[in-house]
C-alpha cells in the first residue's frame, strides 16, 4: 500500500509558546510564491540561546499573548509566503509578535531592521565600505614594499570586496536558508515615502543583486560575505542572492500613514486593538504572575482611560510592578499610577512646586 504524505498542520503557529518543529509541516508554497535559491544554508542557533538574543527579547517572546485572530493571520502569512503587516496603537505587542513566532517555530534569532526617515532599501540589503577597502589595499601594498614611495590613489583590486561588505537584516533574511528566517521591519510608517514601493520587487521576487560582487565575479565568482548580527560568513555566487524558504516578515506600523495599494495587496494585514480585560489579565499574569485585587483595579482604570486616548500596555505593567515593589499607601499608589499612565499623545505638563 502506497504511503501517503502526512496532512499539513493548521495552525503551524499555535500561540501556545511551546517551541516545536511544526514549520516542517508547511505545505508547498503557492506556485507563484515558490523559490529555489541555493545552496541550502542551515538555520542559526535557536532564539532560546542566550548568545543569540537579549534576555529582554527572550522574555517578550515567552510571555507574548496571541489572540485567535493573530494566530489565524500569522498562519495565513506563513502558508502564503507573504509579509505580515501589523498595525495598531503603541504598546499592543506588534514587535513582540515576531519574537514569539520565531521562538515557537524555532526560526533562529530574529533579524531586526529599525526604520527611520532616512532608511533606504540599500541599508536593509547590505552595507559596503569602499574607503576601508582602499585603505586595506594601500596597507597591503606598503607591507609588501615598505620602502616604495607612496603611490597615487588607485582602484583597489577586484579581490577582497567581501571583507568590506556585510549583509543587512533584509539581505540576510533572503539567503537560501532551509527554514524561513524571521525578519522584523519595525515602524515602516516612519520611512521615506519611497521605501514601501522600493521593497515591493525584492519581497515579491525573493532575490536581489550586489553590484559590487557582480562586477568582481570574473575574478571571484564565489564570495564569502558577513551576515547581519554575527561574524559568520556565507557564500554568495556571482553577486546574486535568492531565497529558498521565504522569510517570515513582520512589518509594524503605528497607523501614522497610508501605504500604496500595490504594497498592501502583497501583504497579509493584521490590525491589533487595545486588549480587553481578559486579555490584559493574561498579559499581566504572563509577565508578573496572578493579578491581585489592586492589579485588577489598575486594569479596570487602564481600560476606562483607554477609551479617551492612546495608552500602552507597558504603562499598565510598570504601574502594577511598582505597586508590588514600592512601600506606599493606597493614595500614593493611585497618584503614582496616574503619573505612569499619561495619554501618549498628550503634551507633558509642568511639574508643580
Amino acid at each position: 500500500m502506497e504511503k501517503k504524505d502526512p496532512m499539513p498542520l493548521w495552525p503551524v503557529y499555535t500561540g501556545t509558546k511551546e517551541p516545536h518543529d511544526g514549520i516542517g509541516l508547511l505545505p508547498p508554497p503557492p506556485p507563484w510564491r515558490a523559490f529555489d535559491g541555493g545552496p541550502e544554508l542551515p538555520t542559526p542557533a535557536d532564539t532560546d540561546d542566550a548568545s543569540a538574543t537579549s534576555p529582554d527579547r527572550t522574555h517578550r517572546a515567552a510571555t507574548y499573548q496571541a489572540t485567535d485572530r493573530t494566530v489565524q493571520l500569522v498562519n495565513a502569512a506563513l502558508y502564503l509566503r507573504r509579509p505580515l503587516l501589523v498595525t495598531g496603537p503603541p504598546g499592543t505587542g506588534k514587535s513582540s509578535l515576531a519574537y514569539a513566532v520565531a521562538r515557537e517555530l524555532r526560526l533562529g534569532p530574529v533579524l531586526r531592521w529599525n526604520i527611520t526617515s532616512r532608511s533606504t532599501l540599500h541599508d536593509g540589503l547590505y552595507q559596503y565600505d569602499p574607503l576601508s577597502r582602499l585603505y586595506a589595499a594601500r596597507q597591503e601594498a606598503a607591507t609588501r614594499d615598505p620602502d616604495a614611495p607612496a603611490a597615487p590613489a588607485a582602484p583597489a583590486p577586484a579581490s577582497g570586496i567581501e571583507d568590506h561588505l556585510r549583509l543587512g537584516p533584509l539581505g540576510t533574511a533572503l539567503l537560501p536558508y532551509g527554514r524561513p528566517r524571521a525578519l522584523l521591519i519595525d515602524e515602516i510608517d516612519k520611512s521615506d515615502l519611497d521605501l514601501p514601493n522600493d521593497l515591493l520587487n525584492v519581497l515579491e521576487e525573493g532575490q536581489y543583486e550586489i553590484p559590487e560582487l557582480v562586477r568582481a565575479a570574473r575574478h571571484t565568482p564565489v564570495a564569502e560575505v558577513m551576515v547581519d548580527g554575527t561574524h559568520d560568513r556565507v557564500p554568495v555566487t556571482r553577486g546574486r542572492v535568492r531565497c529558498r524558504a521565504f522569510p517570515f516578515v513582520v512589518l509594524t506600523s503605528n497607523g501614522e500613514r497610508e501605504f500604496p495599494p500595490a504594497f498592501l495587496r502583497r501583504c497579509v494585514t493584521l490590525r491589533l486593538r487595545q486588549p480587553d480585560d481578559r486579555h490584559l489579565a493574561g498579559i499581566v499574569r504572563a509577565h508578573l504572575g496572578e493579578p491581585d485585587a489592586y492589579a485588577q483595579s489598575l486594569i479596570t482604570r487602564f481600560l476606562s482611560r483607554a477609551g479617551h486616548g492612546d495608552l500602552a500596555t507597558d504603562q499598565l505593567l510598570n504601574a502594577i510592578y511598582l505597586s508590588r515593589s514600592a512601600d506606599l499607601g493606597a493614595e500614593s499608589l493611585d497618584e503614582l499610577a496616574e503619573q505612569l499612565m499619561p495619554y501618549l499623545g498628550e503634551a507633558p505638563q509642568a511639574d508643580a512646586f
